[in-house]
């Protein structure tokens, strides 16, 4: 091919330049390498070489407010962190709002995703409204329940007492906010869920259910046997990006209750800016950011391993 090239090149009076003829013929391998590359390398400054300076800090007493050098202690950090009772409050808290938040927003995604696939007359306003609490910031969602929830003058409160029932005060209790917590949690990423749902739903031929009409199947077989098996893979995706974000849950409990009462709330993110942004202890605020990096990987690892053992 290359011959090919040079000659064609030759004969309209355009020899390429020396060296250019083997440029001219890469492999696919070769091809797919060189249009790779930038991409690897973007990544390997913005990810690869962060998480490699913070796995390095966390081997190294750093603290600003001591004034001291920064000196190599090893593994100490981690030995700390084993010791740290509030470490392994707010991990376990952490894990707690994950286990009860992701499924709960699954479970409210795929009922909008199913609503807001319905063959209405106008889907705009309802697929609309699926983007109102996912371009809410996580702050702003936060201060908004946090006043939805408030013991005094709370939406939720005010609508307790109208029905006959005694308000509650919910940010005085750890289980009465923790509870406020994941529920405004659920209520901002299932529409983030709903949305990858929903873009799953719209690849389903509808073919397949014209001809499970035809064979007498009722919605519900329909839906147990060809909407979920067909949308397995859009809401692996949706679990892969809904439990990484829960294992980094911050801005919500940190608008909401500050960690409180106590640490009752505090989730290991929230631990981390302690850590590094209050106290200023880089070294150990590093060893439980490489944690979190860690739990979220293996998280990770497990979802794709499904998916592998599944195909």
């Amino acid at each position: 091919m290359a011959t090919t090239t040079t000659i064609k090149a030759t004969d309209m009076g355009e020899a390429p330049p020396a060296g250019w003829t083997r440029w001219l013929d890469l492999s696919d391998r070769s091809l797919a390498v060189l249009l790779l590359a930038p991409a690897a390398i973007l990544l390997a400054l913005i990810i690869v070489y962060p998480v490699l300076r913070l796995a390095y800090t966390s081997f190294f007493s750093l603290s600003l407010t001591s004034g001291l050098p920064a000196e190599f202690v090893g593994l100490e950090n981690y030995q700390l962190m084993i010791d740290d009772p509030v470490f392994w409050e707010t991990t376990w808290n952490t894990v707690v709002i994950t286990l009860i938040t992701v499924p709960g927003a699954l479970l409210v995604g795929l009922g909008l995703a199913l609503m807001a696939n319905l063959p209405f007359a106008m889907q705009w306003p309802v697929r609309l409204s699926l983007l109102i609490p996912w371009a809410l910031p996580l702050s702003f969602a936060g201060l908004i329940f946090a006043w939805f929830f408030h013991s005094e003058y709370g939406v939720v409160n005010d609508v307790l007492n109208r029905l006959g029932f005694e308000g509650i005060i919910w940010f005085n209790s750890p289980n009465w906010a923790f509870a406020a917590i994941c529920l405004t949690i659920i209520w901002k990423t299932s529409s983030f869920m709903a949305l990858i749902i929903l873009a799953g739903l719209q690849t389903i031929p509808r073919s397949l259910y014209e001809a499970a009409d035809v064979d007498g199947a009722g919605r519900l077989r329909q839906f147990l046997e060809i909407t979920l098996p067909l949308l397995k893979p859009s809401i692996v995706v949706a679990l892969i990006f809904r439990t990484i974000t829960a294992l980094q849950t911050f801005d919500i409990p940190y608008m909401m209750t500050g960690g409180g009462p106590g640490t009752s709330t505090s989730t290991l993110a929230m631990y981390i800016h302690q850590n590094t942004v209050s106290f200023l202890d880089l070294g150990y605020g590093s060893a439980l950011a490489v944690v979190m990096f860690a739990l979220s990987m293996c998280v990770t690892a497990i979802y794709l391993r499904m998916i592998r053992t599944k195909e």
